[in-house]
Formats: structure tokens, sequence, C-alpha cells
């Protein structure tokens, strides 16, 4: 699977979508609708236990009913991959296997860092920034998505 973002099928042209910045110790959760192409940050999933964090997945995924979830794929500054990406791979995998939902990975490089100036510019000391970076840095993973997906779509 290629970190390029993927079209979502024509099936698909309006629904929900959920966007996860997966981390081993956060999961930043950001919401969007196809129709309207805008994401917005929604949450933090702060735990290292898999049973509690899927459980807080299948919480979200009940309540706003995603047809199509995206995740983060973490590479390189070059595009190589390492152990975070192999990690996100397979987080991936799992959510698509458990929820019967399609998943696409989507490139992530910098996304936490450009978060982390956004919310410094908005005058949050460390401690809040903390606390929203991995749900912004999920928002800026769903929009780079939402992006591609208008430049990509044909104009009529």
């Amino acid at each position: 699977m290629s970190a390029a973002p993927q079209l979502v099928p024509q099936a698909r042209a309006t629904g929900t979508v959920l966007a996860f910045d997966f981390g081993t110790r956060r999961i930043g959760v950001a919401i969007g609708e196809i129709l309207l192409g805008q994401a917005r940050a929604l949450t933090t999933i702060a735990s290292e236990e898999n049973a509690k964090r899927f459980a807080a997945i299948a919480g979200l995924i009940a309540e706003w009913q995603p047809s199509h979830l995206i995740v983060g794929l973490p590479t390189s500054p070059d595009g190589s991959e390492h152990e975070m990406t192999r990690r996100c791979r397979r987080f991936s995998r799992q959510i698509e296997s458990r929820f019967g939902l399609p998943v696409t990975l989507v490139d992530e490089r910098f996304s936490s860092s450009e978060a982390e100036v956004r919310l410094a510019e908005e005058g949050l000391n460390w401690q809040s920034r903390k606390q929203r970076v991995d749900a912004v840095a999920a928002q800026i993973i769903l929009q780079d998505y939402f992006d591609a997906q208008h430049h990509l779509a044909p104009h009529t």
C-alpha cells in the first residue's frame, strides 16, 4: 500500500470519515465529512493498552458511523519506512478487520510538528499543546487527504 493518498471509491462520495494519528502512548482522532471536505480535531485516546484503545475506537465508530477510516503513515523525511511505519500498518489492518471499514493510509510526515506550530501560534502553553497536538495532527492528516481528493476529483 503506498503512502500517497488514495481516492475514496465512487460509492463513498459522501459520509463521515474518522482519521487517526497513531502513537504508542496516544492516538489523535479527527473527523470530517467527505462532501464538505473539512476536517476538525475530535479527541485523543490516551492509553497504551490495546483493549482500551480499541474500545474507545469502537465507541467513536458507533457514535459517528464513519464510511471510511484514514490512518496517518509516518515515514522518514526521505520517505523510507521505520518501526513506527510498520506499527501504523499493523494498526490499520487491525481496525480494518475489527470494524469492517475501508482504511486508507496517508503520508503524515511532519503532521505532528505542524500541529505543534499551529497550537503555539494560538498562544497555548506546552501543557495545553500536549493535550491537543495528536488530535490536531489527525486533523492535518485528514485535511491533507480531503485536499488531495478534491485535487484529484474530475471537475465538471
